[in-house]
């Protein structure tokens, strides 16, 4: 069984690292988005983690969970629409039940994305098959469940890889909320740009979990 993770000031330290390289991922985001969408995505998800990493650098918590939902607070009050809700309710949810917890571990990881599914499918009724970041996060959480006694580094990077996989069957579905639904078939061949963002938060979260395992070794 797997006891180690990341400690509460790497957890931090990873999730400011999130934070920066979401900021960078603005124009890739935001090109995706005009495929089927506003055009905008990539500008809110910028804005959002500028705020995250504002609101987490310099700063101290006390449990996985409080830092969780200093990521989901910051990202609600800062994207706004949809998408600050959708994924400020994903760390908002997801951080709800590790208040008690002081490492990020991989039964951590398992818990923050299945609470952190339950809370988004509650509050905005997606399903798999909708063409949105549900169809990124569900298979994520199933795998980071399985894998919940893996070592952290490598139940990430096995985490992200599902939601790509999710992700890139996105192109293949049509839409069933949003701009893209008017489209019909137009926006078949286009990722959601939603699961997109899920996928890069975990590959970017299995980044930093390889450089620190690699700096342990």
């Amino acid at each position: 069984m797997e006891t180690t993770g990341l400690d509460l000031e790497a957890t931090r330290a990873m999730l400011v690292r999130v934070a920066e390289r979401m900021e960078e991922s603005k124009d890739h985001l935001s090109e995706l988005d005009r495929a089927i969408g506003d055009g905008d995505h990539g500008i809110g998800m910028a804005r959002g983690f500028e705020a995250v990493r504002l609101a987490l650098e310099g700063k101290s918590f006390d449990s996985v969970g409080s830092l969780l939902q200093a990521v989901g607070t910051a990202l609600m009050m800062s994207i706004g629409g949809a998408a600050g809700a959708i994924f400020g309710t994903l760390f908002r949810g997801g951080g709800a039940g590790l208040r008690d917890e002081r490492a990020f571990t991989s039964r951590a990881l398992g818990r923050m994305l299945s609470d952190g599914l339950a809370a988004v499918t509650a509050r905005g009724g997606a399903k798999p098959g909708d063409k949105t970041m549900i169809d990124a996060l569900a298979p994520a959480a199933a795998r980071a469940q399985a894998l919940a006694d893996a070592p952290l580094a490598e139940a990430l990077a096995a985490v992200a890889d599902e939601a790509r996989l999710g992700m890139e069957r996105t192109k293949q579905m049509l839409a069933a909320t949003g701009k893209a639904k008017t489209l019909g078939e137009r926006a078949l061949g286009h990722a959601d740009p939603g699961a997109e963002s899920t996928h890069l938060i975990l590959r970017y979260m299995a980044e930093f979990a390889a450089s620190a395992a690699g700096r342990r070794a």
